[in-house]
């Protein structure tokens, strides 16, 4: 069966092009988010509909996602990795989660609380380029890393940019679904979050490959209880208080938790199980 796969693949080498064609998707998924954010300058006098388009703009982020976890997907299955797909790979995801996320904050500050003048929008605009070079800083180590043909591991050496993209990107849609966390209250802090994101970016905390755990291929209990209970709580609160939540709750634990551990290990109050290296985002 395998000789059989492996003898198509050989007569039909389009199918190679299968992941990189995963990875363009990626990008416009990005670029899409920045077009739409953009839109937002046209509803600047409704609160309502520049809330819905920012949550659109974050969406498409989050969409990306599948593509970004696709693409590599595929490449090992039709055994299509190449360098040429790895900087693909790299320049789709700063598009997607280092421009389109740190475009989405700044167009957030500038039109919610009315930065009229430059000296009200540079400190934004510093905060998201703090965001946005250490995507770029990241993404472009991952790079020497692997033509170093370093090992990957099931941890991550700092927060995964589509972690990063991720935290920003749930509070906005939450916010536009939840009276609790308005705009007008997340974007007082959201641009410092940003900019804390990028550090963790290029720190080199610890943190857990979640993806590789999810579709571990190994039979583990407490894994699938565990994601069970994930989506039982998921369930929970979408029926009782709001469907986007509980996803904002858990991305942002993920990300405190990193720092967390690392602390916890330093002062021997946790003990360090897996050794890790520079991995991929």
């Amino acid at each position: 069966m395998k000789q059989r796969f492996k003898n198509m693949l050989e007569r039909n080498r389009w199918i190679k092009g299968v992941p990189n064609s995963l990875t363009l998707c990626n990008s416009l998924c990005g670029f899409a988010s920045i077009l739409i954010t953009l839109q937002a300058y046209k509803y600047e006098d409704d609160t309502n509909k520049m809330a819905l388009i920012f949550a659109l703009s974050a969406a498409m982020i989050l969409f990306a996602m599948v593509f970004d976890a696709l693409d590599g997907f595929a490449a090992r299955l039709l055994n299509a990795g190449s360098m040429h797909g790895l900087q693909m790979d790299s320049l789709a995801d700063m598009t997607t989660f280092g421009v389109a996320p740190a475009t989405l904050v700044a167009v957030m500050a500038h039109n919610v609380d009315h930065l009229d003048t430059l000296r009200e929008y540079v400190p934004i605009c510093m905060l998201c380029a703090v965001y946005l070079g250490c995507a770029a800083l990241r993404l472009a180590t991952y790079n020497v890393h692997a033509m170093l043909e370093k090992k990957s591991s099931e941890k991550f050496s700092g927060l995964p940019s589509p972690g990063a993209a991720a935290a920003i990107c749930v509070l906005v849609i939450f916010s536009a679904y939840s009276d609790l966390l308005p705009n007008a209250r997340l974007i007082r802090y959201l641009p410092f979050y940003a900019a804390l994101l990028g550090i963790l970016m290029v720190s080199k905390i610890p943190y857990m490959h979640f993806a590789k755990w999810i579709v571990s291929t190994k039979r583990n209990k407490r894994r699938l209880f565990f994601l069970f209970l994930l989506f039982a709580a998921w369930i929970a609160s979408g029926f009782l208080y709001n469907w986007y939540a509980f996803p904002t709750l858990v991305v942002n634990i993920y990300v405190v938790w990193g720092p967390i551990a690392y602390l916890a290990v330093k002062l021997g109050l946790l003990q360090a199980r897996v050794e890790f290296t520079q991995e991929n985002d």
